[in-house]
């Protein structure tokens, strides 16, 4: 092989993934499982060496790495779905399927809540196998603990305050929608600039933010 055609197969290979697998991935599952556990808390994730294309961040592109694999289908937003260079970096580093629709999604990766569909439409699982539903990944700029909606249900003593953005104003609404769901419905990580939220489909919601 020339070392011309060999420069032309390494620039076309997607960017590295994580440094250490075994060990970035648990410390990426562990600070999802606990922000699940204790939702409307903020979760740092440490620094990871991952520079995924964009519009992916970071966290979100971890929370892919951990969660995906050749069985569980991953839905991508419209603007995710359209850039190939996307689709061959998650293709290459999980094997995951890309799901046709929402309905048939394990996992959904959405780059912003405008490019959500509507949260009904993403698998709620049955009340046979509550486990088959969605888990949405969304991708935000910040978030904030003391303050925003009200947060009630497992996992949270008594209350907690909690606030993304930037969100659609429909989001909590759909959420609050979601929860009269329980068992069913959908899990929610925010994944934001190297910290994780959860809002886990038991999770009471009240106030709604603009």
């Amino acid at each position: 092989m020339t070392s011309q055609a060999a420069s032309s197969i390494f620039a076309k290979a997607p960017s590295p993934g994580f440094t250490d697998a075994v060990h970035d991935a648990q410390s990426v599952f562990r600070a999802a499982m606990n922000a699940l556990a204790q939702p409307g808390t903020i979760h740092q994730l440490s620094e990871l060496a991952l520079t995924p294309p964009a519009p992916l961040s970071a966290s979100a592109t971890a929370l892919v790495l951990t969660l995906c694999d050749y069985d569980t289908p991953l839905w991508l937003d419209p603007d995710l779905a359209a850039n190939e260079t996307v689709r061959s970096y998650i293709r290459f580093h999980t094997a995951a399927p890309f799901a046709k629709s929402a309905a048939e999604a394990t996992f959904a990766l959405a780059s912003n809540s405008e490019n959500l569909p509507a949260i009904a439409g993403f698998a709620a699982g049955t009340p046979e196998y509550p486990d088959r539903s969605t888990t949405i990944i969304l991708m935000v700029d910040d978030m904030v603990s003391g303050s925003g909606v009200t947060l009630k249900g497992p996992g949270i003593k008594n209350q907690n305050l909690f606030s993304a953005h930037p969100l659609q104003a429909s989001f909590w609404q759909q959420m609050q929608a979601n929860s009269t769901l329980y068992p069913l419905g959908v899990d929610v990580i925010f994944a934001g600039n190297n910290q994780l939220a959860g809002l886990p489909r038991s999770t009471k919601i009240t106030g709604t933010e603009a």
